[in-house]
């Protein structure tokens, strides 16, 4: 009954469901965003829209 009392392995398990999550939400991320940087496919003009910002910021 060593086997269930034995936790060596449970910190490894543990980072690669963390890490795993993150890039699952990074890739979504990707994703959702993508068609923002892409000139002509979406309303959103990231050029535009930066050098407004700039502009108020200035």
């Amino acid at each position: 009954m060593n086997f269930f009392k034995d936790e060596s392995g449970q910190g490894a398990a543990e980072y690669i469901l963390l890490f795993g999550g993150i890039i699952v939400i990074a890739i979504a991320a990707l994703f959702i965003y993508r068609s923002y940087f892409k000139p002509g496919v979406s309303p959103f003009h990231a050029p535009e829209d930066l050098n407004i910002v700039r502009g108020s910021v200035s």
